[in-house]
Formats: structure tokens, C-alpha cells, sequence
């Protein structure tokens, strides 16, 4: 399972770092991956709602987890991976609707 998580984790944080304004460290334990979003043209509060209500993807605000997370997002990657390359193909389609 360990092998499975790790493959999980890797294919999460390559595909969150090919998004164009994302950026996302490989994290060390548990199964969150916690992307820098700041460059992109909205906040990460309001990219959380959006990705929720218009594209189907939960995520959480970095904020709700203090001050040091405002400017990113967790995610989980606790799914199988068809469920992950589906949440960053719709991570892509909104991001490139942003302005």
C-alpha cells in the first residue's frame, strides 16, 4: 500500500506542478498535497468554491489551516488514480478560464 500512496502522491504533485501558476512541493507524510496558488488571478478561497461548484473537485483553502496557507490549497490524495488524473484534468479546464 505504501508503493501504492507513493505512486498516488507522485502522479498528484507532477501533474499540480504542469498547471500553469501552480506550484506544489512533494509533501513527506500523510496523503496531502498543500499547492502554492498565488499566482493565479483569484485567491485561493474563492478557487476552492470554484473548483467545488464548477468543476465537481474538492479541496480545502491553505487558510483554514492559518496564516502560513493563504496562497494555497490542500488537496488528498487518498483516491485511486483514474479519480486523480480526472481532478487535475478539470483543475486545468477552470484554471485556463481565469482572467
Amino acid at each position: 500500500m505504501v508503493d501504492e500512496f507513493r505512486a498516488r502522491r507522485d502522479l498528484l504533485i507532477a501533474g499540480l506542478n504542469e498547471l500553469p501558476g501552480v506550484s506544489c512541493r512533494t509533501p513527506r507524510g500523510a496523503f496531502y498535497a498543500f499547492p502554492n496558488v498565488a499566482s493565479l488571478p483569484i485567491g485561493a478561497e474563492s478557487l476552492a468554491t470554484r473548483l467545488l461548484e464548477d468543476a465537481g473537485v474538492a479541496v480545502l483553502a491553505g487558510s483554514a489551516f492559518g496564516a502560513a496557507g493563504t496562497g494555497h490549497l490542500r488537496l488528498s490524495y487518498a483516491n485511486s488514480r483514474a479519480n486523480l488524473v480526472t481532478a487535475l484534468e478539470r483543475i486545468r479546464t477552470l484554471i485556463s478560464t481565469l482572467d
